[in-house]
């Protein structure tokens, strides 16, 4: 449910920020959930390491009654007087949801099923007809759940796919390196971080994604926004060879997870900012919504994956071993370098046909 709040609050800064503050909004708004992240990983690891894990949970509470008493006071009341009266796509929402919860599912629970197995593969094909009878039904309305026909506009389709595969690697990037921080010294890569240390490797992703917001400010005034999808999935690509290569040190760990925060933060910048100025003022939301979705379908499926690596490659004392990590560093660095190549033969053609158009 929380996934829904930074595209509803995308799509009040569309609506109620005046116009030379939109596009920096949105990309303030879409890396917030990076920066939460660095920021909660110590905060959790502090809190978990002096009292209670469950005194965590509590202290989110916190953080979520200060946030509803920000929207009372800060968001305008009643309904917006502009925003057109549509019939909600329970249909689409239904295939969607069913849809995407299988292939979560399937992604989730193969390595215990096993890949190949009958339950693997059939919650696949479930979740595929689900997925195609939303997407067939949805271009049947007039007024669907998400708009795909959106999709025709070129940067929202590269913001997407650029979302998903981003995704996917930078999860593999937090979830080892999270590994690899609490791991004993015995596996031979482990640094042996107590918990409350431990959430403090994440820190750096949050100073980086932060530090990359206010660049993108500065950049988005002097280039286009679809050279920054390059540009942050190329810093990425860097941040994953240097966990790949080099994560025996608590210093190379940090600095990896600097470098994502870096490469995120343009990215992440870059994407709503590419669907709002692609997409109408109506559609903005739902946009931006399947975007952030995708985001999480593809951190899940990096999640998933690392998650098999690493169940294939167990030592007797129930660790990961160092090839393991290797494989699953390797693994996300070689994503962000397709999806970085890809980003590059795009701009290349654009800029291409741009050229024989001129």
């Amino acid at each position: 449910m929380t996934y829904g709040i930074v595209p509803v609050t995308i799509a009040l800064a569309r609506r109620y920020a005046s116009a030379d503050k939109v596009q920096v909004s949105i990309s303030s708004l879409s890396v917030t959930v990076a920066t939460g992240l660095g920021l909660g990983y110590p905060l959790t690891g502090v809190i978990a390491g002096l009292t209670d894990f469950r005194v965590a949970f509590w202290f989110a509470v916190l953080f979520v009654v200060s946030a509803i008493v920000v929207v009372f006071v800060a968001v305008p009341a009643g309904p917006d007087t502009q925003a057109a009266r549509l019939p909600f796509d329970y249909c689409g929402a239904a295939l969607l949801s069913l849809g995407l919860g299988g292939l979560l599912l399937s992604v989730s629970e193969a390595p215990t099923w096993g890949w190949a197995s009958p339950w693997t593969m059939g919650s696949f094909a479930l979740a595929a007809l689900f997925l195609f009878l939303w997407v067939r039904t949805g271009l049947r309305l007039r007024d669907p759940l998400i708009n795909l026909r959106v999709f025709r506009h070129g940067e929202v389709l590269l913001a997407n796919a650029t979302g998903t595969g981003l995704g996917a690697a930078l999860y593999i990037g937090l979830s080892i390196s999270s590994l690899v921080a609490q791991a004993p010294l015995s596996t031979g890569y482990g640094i042996a971080l107590p918990v409350f240390w431990a959430g403090f490797v994440m820190l750096p992703l949050s100073v980086g994604s932060f530090a990359a917001n206010r660049l993108v400010r500065w950049l988005s005034r002097r280039i286009k926004l679809t050279t920054l999808l390059p540009i942050g999935a190329g810093i990425m690509t860097g941040a994953g060879m240097l966990l790949w290569f080099a994560h025996d040190e608590l210093w190379e760990i940090l600095a990896g997870m600097v470098t994502f925060g870096v490469g995120m933060g343009a990215s992440y910048a870059a994407m709503p900012a590419l669907i709002a100025r692609s997409v109408a003022r109506a559609e903005l939301g739902s946009s931006v919504s399947f975007n952030q979705v995708l985001r999480s379908v593809g951190a899940s499926f990096g999640t998933a994956v690392s998650g098999a690596v690493l169940a294939a490659n167990m030592a007797p004392d129930l660790h990961a071993t160092g090839d393991g990590i290797r494989a699953t560093f390797a693994i996300g660095a070689l994503l962000c370098m397709a999806v970085f190549i890809a980003l590059l033969i795009h701009a290349f053609v654009g800029r291409r046909r741009h050229i024989g158009l001129g």
